[in-house]
């Protein structure tokens, strides 16, 4: 998943001071992809876009959990988040403009005073502040907005708001990228509401929409006339109608796809590096996995260069079970595993885990190579003793009756580019989205003081910090990042080239013919 509930970073802070950041989109666009640099850029046409998704798992609320890789496409074109990701800075203007605080806790956000609903209305104060609190409303508001409560987020004059976080947070722009979308105040039916984004919705039926340009967009003018999304549940599906010129884009299409397109004539493959973490979790609250050495056992099972080299055909790098692997303070000294199944089974036996019995590893097929994954996984640790059934799941039966209760399962985040964003949103103790139930108090201690940090040599400090309670305690097994792979015809250009969130940041692309 995108990221989508589920995705040192300085967070446009310049040094780490987080004292204030005010940047214009125009310089926080991400370079174009080599196919487009150098030609210039032509207004019109239609982009037809495949994106992965079930009929029966549609959500058309910006604030809800979206299932769909389709779903947030669609969204995230119709509606504007308050923050976007960026190149360098990694947090750039959305809804929002600018942003400024004087002691991390208190944040203004200064709002476009040029955007306007697809409908002609003014976006004023009211309406984000009423979006705000909607959001953190839903099950997983405490992760989406961490540190602030509802009655935090108030309106300052007609284009202002104010965030006061329960504590330092010198991340808050940056974690606000995802899901802070705006709707008009007292919005009764969200899937028909009026978005802000470069793309109105002018039809959709099943997951299928036609999108068509928003020239009042307060971000500038798109080039394409529109854009078509066509949902596909399964990559295959996708690539072979991208092949056949049946689409022009196939979104998230896959390692295997990448693999099956290279070299062909007419068609790019567009690949983003650190895109997708696909991570084993074992819960740490309880049951067969709560004993960190067995989790360490299980972490030392498992030959990463194999899942990576069979699992995404080649088309990612190995990890080191620590999330955000893009973050520039991403902690690279800390040893690498590699597999050595004899201390594998030494810990299991110390442990006295039960290698009699089998244990269920669910999963799904919402990504490429996610269950390919599960698969070699369990084949993996059967060497070291351990037996464990893959079970393949709906993604409705999945994210209902698994997410967050199962002990064993997968799952996956993107736009990998902060350790604090999955450390704050998936390990923070408390938190609705605590995938593995993890709660060890010095590991929340350690993020808290890492987020409240102004200054640059302690953050970065406190970080690796934050980093080494993870590689060392955490409920998950990151063997992989995997390459974010789209498959584009020859004619379409400046495709996003940002990992996770990032590319579906389609207003500036176009088509050559």
């Amino acid at each position: 998943m995108l990221t989508t509930r589920r995705q040192a970073i300085r967070a446009g802070l310049g040094a780490g001071t987080g004292l204030f950041l005010a940047a214009c989109g125009a310089g926080a666009r991400q370079a174009p992809t080599a196919q487009g640099a150098g030609e210039a850029p032509r207004p019109g046409g239609t982009l037809r876009i495949g994106a992965l998704g079930k009929p029966g798992a549609v959500t058309r609320d910006p604030h809800g959990t979206q299932v769909n890789e389709s779903d947030y496409l669609i969204i995230a074109l119709v509606y504007d988040a308050l923050t976007v990701p960026g190149a360098q800075p990694t947090v750039a203007p959305g809804l929002a403009v600018s942003w400024e605080s004087d002691d991390l806790r208190r944040w203004h956000f200064k709002i476009a005073e040029n955007a306007t609903f697809h409908d002609g209305r003014p976006v004023t104060s009211e309406d984000v502040v009423w979006s705000l609190r909607r959001l953190r409303s839903t099950p997983s508001g405490a992760a989406r907005l961490p540190g602030v409560e509802a009655d935090a987020i108030k309106a300052d004059g007609a284009h202002g708001v104010t965030l006061t976080g329960s504590y330092p947070n010198n991340e808050l722009p940056l974690l606000l990228r995802l899901t802070t979308f705006t709707l008009p105040k007292d919005t009764r039916d969200p899937a028909g509401a009026p978005g802000t984004g470069p793309f109105k919705l002018r039809s959709f039926q099943d997951g299928n929409a036609g999108l068509v340009r928003n020239d009042s967009w307060h971000g500038g003018k798109p080039l394409l006339d529109g854009i078509e999304v066509r949902i596909f549940q399964s990559a295959q599906a996708m690539t072979n109608a991208l092949l056949t010129g049946q689409i022009d884009l196939a979104s998230n299409a896959g390692p295997l796809a990448a693999r099956t397109a290279q070299g062909r004539p007419g068609v790019q493959v567009v690949r983003r590096r650190h895109d997708l973490a696909m991570p084993i979790v074992m819960r740490t609250a309880g049951g067969p996995f709560a004993d960190e050495r067995v989790r360490l056992a299980l972490r030392l099972a498992v030959d990463r260069q194999a899942l990576v080299r069979q699992a995404l055909s080649g088309y990612g790098v190995v990890a080191n079970d620590v999330l955000g692997t893009a973050d520039p303070a991403y902690a690279k000294d800390l040893p690498q595993r590699t597999r050595d199944l004899t201390r594998a089974r030494s810990l299991l036996t110390v442990t006295g885990f039960d290698l009699n019995a089998t244990y269920d590893l669910c999963t799904t097929e919402d990504v490429p190579g996610l269950a390919e994954s599960a698969t070699l996984f369990a084949g993996q640790v059967r060497e070291a003793g351990v037996k464990v059934r893959v079970v393949k799941q709906d993604p409705a039966v999945f994210w209902d009756q698994t997410w967050l209760k199962a002990p064993l399962y997968t799952t996956y985040w993107g736009t990998n580019d902060s350790v604090v964003f999955f450390a704050g949103k998936t390990m923070l103790s408390g938190t609705g989205q605590n995938e593995t139930g993890f709660d060890d108090p010095e590991f929340d201690r350690a993020y808290r003081r890492a987020v409240s940090a102004k200054d640059t040599a302690e953050r970065t400090r406190l970080l690796g910090e934050v980093q080494r309670i993870q590689y060392e305690r955490s409920g998950y097994l990151l063997w992989g990042m995997a390459d974010g792979i789209d498959l584009a015809a020859a004619h379409v250009r400046d495709l996003p080239t940002l990992p996770g969130y990032g590319r579906v940041r389609l207003e500036r692309a176009w088509l050559a013919t």
